[in-house]
């Protein structure tokens, strides 16, 4: 059974792109794009009123008439039972666990790339697919597995030889720069040498989330690359 979702999301480029990221993954269908927490329950109700529900949202938490878990919350009370899956830049851990705990099935973090959104998307149709294989009554392991699905113990592994404490201090130094930074002024700011510092922006630039450009210094001066966080 093909998955409707709503895409709620106030930016209109990110609106765009996760629109057109839904009709790419095969299972899912777009079934409307809110821009706001007031047009996202008003879509809701709408779907639900014409014998379509909604089965799916991808949630953008910052709105500009509220907070996406308020709505989630609102959502609830007026008795929406869709999936929830938050697409939002904010990563803050004390909103990580109000979103668990307000039952977000999945959490992706902004930016990301096709790829990375339709491994999320694929992962929720897995679980679909075994919620409606399961039997009416289950026992304890198919719970696990279930649960399990929305669960992985281990993300997309990292190239070999690289590691996640240096990606993830090669992703803070560039995205709290105030501007773009060499390979050579990374390498100082986490403490490797330039070469580890520039195999990790190139991963960071392949995987979306980094843009490169060139930079030259002074008249003449030979270019180098720079990197700056998306």
């Amino acid at each position: 059974m093909t998955v409707r979702v709503l895409v709620v999301e106030d930016e209109a480029l990110a609106a765009e792109a996760h629109a057109s990221y839904v009709d790419r993954v095969g299972g899912f269908t777009l079934a409307g794009v809110a821009r706001s927490a007031r047009e996202a329950a008003r879509a809701l109700d709408a779907a639900r009123d014409a014998g379509a529900p909604i089965d799916l949202v991808l949630l953008d938490l910052n709105l500009p008439d509220g907070h996406g878990l308020g709505l989630l919350a609102g959502l609830r009370s007026a008795g929406h039972h869709c999936d929830v899956i938050a697409v939002t830049a904010a990563r803050d851990t004390q909103v990580v666990r109000q979103a668990v705990g307000q039952g977000v099935a999945l959490y992706l973090l902004k930016p990301f790339t096709f790829a990375t959104f339709r491994a999320k998307l694929e992962q929720y149709a897995d679980y679909r697919a075994q919620l409606a294989a399961a039997p009416a009554e289950v026992v304890q392991d198919e719970v696990d597995r279930l649960l399990g699905s929305l669960r992985p113990t281990a993300g997309t592994p990292l190239p070999k030889g690289m590691s996640a404490e240096t990606l993830r201090a090669v992703t803070t130094a560039l995205r709290e720069a105030a501007g773009d930074l060499s390979a050579s002024e990374v390498a100082e700011v986490i403490g490797s040498s330039r070469v580890t510092a520039r195999r990790y922006l190139e991963h960071l630039a392949d995987q979306g989330l980094a843009d490169r450009r060139a930079r030259y210094r002074g008249v003449g001066g030979r270019p180098e690359v720079a990197y700056t966080w998306r």
